[in-house]
């Protein structure tokens, strides 16, 4: 069996409230992150389809939970609402929590998420939050840390070094990864860690041998 063809990812639905997802089997990778950290253009750059996650100019503005299908049946990636663009207030966590915590605390068929991060601005108190709930409930973290062509080739490493340090000093079951939409830097990574997370231990083993 050969890996997961991500460029093969197509919009299933959108949902305003869990009650809407589609039907909780298979497996599914969710991307969580703030709304100006790069999600869509990270999104689209796994899938090698420019027009897979919309982005806009107002981050933040959608608040649905978009589902995307793989090539292989009951195979998902999840685009969750961007944390606002506005600065932090008081009811962040609460209002964060009303629009997909349940999806978080109820979805079965999640088996890991990836957190978008600005390299520039790592570790807000959003992310703190996210990383914070995966300890808990032990779900397989990949902090991605998007645009690293942002910044100089030293600045870039130590950036992500220090994230991935803390990560790991943590729980075993978080990492980091660097990544460039523009320059595609880190998607092979990226793909090697959705693979292992949709797919059951002999299966990912098969898939990191196939050929995307």
């Amino acid at each position: 069996m050969q890996s997961l063809k991500f460029d093969s990812a197509a919009f299933l639905t959108s949902a305003a409230k869990f009650s809407q997802c589609p039907d909780d089997t298979g497996a599914e990778v969710a991307f969580a992150g703030r709304s100006n950290a790069g999600k869509s253009s990270a999104m689209n750059a796994l899938t090698r389809n420019s027009k897979l996650a919309r982005t806009s100019k107002t981050p933040g503005r959608t608040q649905l939970l978009n589902f995307f299908t793989l090539s292989s049946e009951g195979h998902r990636l999840v685009d969750l609402p961007g944390y606002g663009y506005a600065k932090v207030n008081r009811n962040m966590k609460q209002d964060w929590e009303e629009n997909i915590g349940e999806y978080l605390a109820e979805r079965n068929s999640l088996k890991g998420l990836v957190l978008v991060m600005d390299i520039r601005h790592p570790m807000t108190e959003f992310d703190q939050m996210i990383v914070n709930w995966a300890i808990e409930t032990e779900m397989p973290l990949l902090a991605l840390l998007t645009k690293s062509d942002k910044l100089k080739k030293g600045p870039a490493k130590s950036a992500f070094l220090k994230v991935s340090n803390e990560l790991h000093s943590r729980a075993p079951w978080l990492t980091a990864i660097m990544f460039s939409s523009l320059k595609k830097e880190g998607v092979a990574e990226v793909h090697q860690w959705l693979n292992e997370q949709l797919t059951d231990p002999d299966e990912a083993m098969i898939a990191d041998t196939g050929e995307e």
